[in-house]
């Protein structure tokens, strides 16, 4: 049985959560905070720190009985260049082949690149986005606009929240990603739907596969899908359509 110790976003936890009880191989996950590719020398050096315990073994190891892992997953995108650099100094690690989650969620970086292209424009919502993130939302807008109004007074903080509110002018769609084997999608259709009202955009669901993660958490490594790194490389990007490469 391969052992593979699993390093993840927080905002894949329940679709990880739900491979992992299924999976023929020992899984152990680890999930970083949600929030970390907004500052990718963060990811990049909490990343590395899991990877380097991971190095370590697994820290259940009774009298020195426990045999080391056989491979790292690592559970992140290029998402903006954060995962570049990361090595592993004893384990080889096997990285999904996507710019962030989304290829991971809809199951391939091909149907991400059609989407892209079919529907610009399109802001994702996932479980994991909406129960880990601050997404788009009228809640968002009134706690934010509360907060101003109380530290600037009301014109400064309507002169705020346009400021803030204007890169969401680059999108027109709320896009929700749903997996079948997930039955508990209904909330997560609520929010997107009341989401997309408040901010004006098309709602729209996008059927999303486990195909991808699953393969990867039961040790299955399809070279178009994943990059295995050896011990000591480190992945950059290719710049071209199988998105990352080792250097």
């Amino acid at each position: 049985m391969l052992k593979l110790k699993v390093i993840a976003c927080d905002v894949l936890n329940r679709e990880i959560s739900y491979l992992a009880s299924r999976s023929k191989c020992f899984i152990d996950v680890t999930f970083l905070r949600q929030g970390l590719h907004d500052t990718p020398d963060k990811l990049g050096k909490e990343l590395q720190a899991e990877i380097d315990k991971a190095n370590s073994g697994f820290p259940y190891n009774h009298f020195n009985t426990a045999p080391d892992y056989d491979y790292i997953i690592v559970g992140y995108g290029l998402c903006g260049n954060g995962i570049v650099g990361v090595s592993s100094s004893k384990l080889p690690m096997v990285i999904p082949r996507g710019h962030d989650c989304i290829t991971m969620l809809l199951g391939s970086k091909e149907l991400f690149a059609k989407y892209f292209d079919e529907y610009p424009g399109t802001y994702w919502f996932s479980s994991g986005w909406i129960e880990r993130a601050w997404q788009p939302s009228k809640k968002r807008y009134e706690a934010a606009y509360k907060k101003y109004l109380e530290k600037y007074g009301e014109e400064n903080a309507e002169y705020l929240m346009e400021m803030e509110q204007s890169w969401l002018r680059d999108y027109k769609r709320a896009g929700l990603i749903s997996w079948e084997c997930l039955d508990n999608y209904s909330h997560y259709c609520e929010f997107t739907r009341e989401s997309a009202r408040f901010l004006n955009w098309d709602y729209k669901e996008f059927n999303g596969s486990s195909s991808m993660l699953e393969r990867m958490l039961n040790g299955i490594f399809e070279e178009k899908e994943v990059l295995v790194v050896p011990p000591g490389k480190k992945v950059v990007p290719s710049f071209k359509e199988d998105i990352i490469k080792i250097e």
